[in-house]
């Protein structure tokens, strides 16, 4: 081999190690943008029915009549409701997500009129798990102050609200290990003359 032939070699050498290295900062890169980059699990409700519903008949009274008749000018307006949810936590990340128990509570005008545990479990790489969640509400949680709650049963409509957050892990290649948490917040409607959830919208 010539002094000049073996530049050349050398040359093709370089050339196919800078390639090389070129190649595997390129994948690094992609790891680093999509398998490496871990996201918050999604939490929402899929759907929402109500099983049953009951609510006293609330009297609209003005103000003279209510100083007339003192406590005696109506019924406390109260509501009870079974609701049955589809609850659905999306893991769009390339490991799996690992949560613990948590609280998810429906609530009225900022207060909680029911609550359920999500139970620990896991979401699958990529995956979304669903299952059902059932709810017991009471007005009586209001505490006296269900002035809106009676306005809401005469129109007809009833805003409700829920709140959750899951904590856990996602497990990547069983080596990394990254803090993860999901939060709920959910709004809706329940009319009530149909027993049907509309406008069922989630953050």
């Amino acid at each position: 081999m010539s002094k000049g032939e073996g530049k050349k070699s050398s040359k093709k050498c370089l050339d196919y190690v800078a390639v090389f290295v070129l190649f595997q900062a390129a994948v690094i890169m992609v790891l680093a943008l999509t398998v490496m980059k871990i996201k918050s699990p999604k939490i929402r409700f899929n759907a929402i029915a109500v099983e049953s519903f009951t609510s006293n008949h609330y009297k609209k009274f003005n103000i003279s009549q209510r100083l007339n008749n003192g406590n005696n000018a109506g019924p406390t307006p109260s509501i009870n409701m079974k609701l049955l949810t589809q609850l659905t936590i999306k893991n769009t990340n390339f490991g799996q997500f690992k949560y613990d128990n948590a609280t998810l509570a429906i609530l009225y005008n900022g207060v909680p009129l029911g609550e359920a545990v999500i139970p620990r479990g896991r979401v699958k790489a990529r995956k979304t798990l669903k299952f059902n969640v059932s709810f017991d509400l009471n007005s009586d949680r209001l505490n006296g102050n269900n002035m809106n709650l009676g306005n809401d049963i005469n129109s007809g409509v009833l805003r409700l609200s829920s709140q959750a957050r899951v904590n856990g892990k996602v497990h990547l290649m069983k080596i990394i290990k990254k803090n993860k948490s999901g939060n709920m917040n959910c709004d809706w409607i329940v009319n009530l003359a149909t027993r049907m959830v509309e406008d069922l919208n989630c953050k």
